[in-house]
């Protein structure tokens, strides 16, 4: 999916419940509107690596 669809899909909450984690962890760290204007690849390796941290964390402690 390009990233105008995937912005889209996000405004209008037509993404999968992963891919809303992801953004949702975005925006608790401060980086959505950064992702939001120039996409994921504006963010650095430590930030995108800290979401995947967060999306890990969260989906264990759902299983619990």
């Amino acid at each position: 999916m390009g990233k105008d669809k995937e912005i889209e899909a996000y405004l209008n909450h037509e993404l999968s419940a992963e891919e809303m984690l992801k953004y949702e962890i975005a925006q608790e760290m401060g980086l959505l509107d950064r992702v939001l204007n120039n996409g994921w690849k504006s963010l650095s390796a430590k930030e995108t690596g800290r979401i995947g941290g967060l999306i890990t964390r969260k989906k264990r402690a759902l299983k619990e």
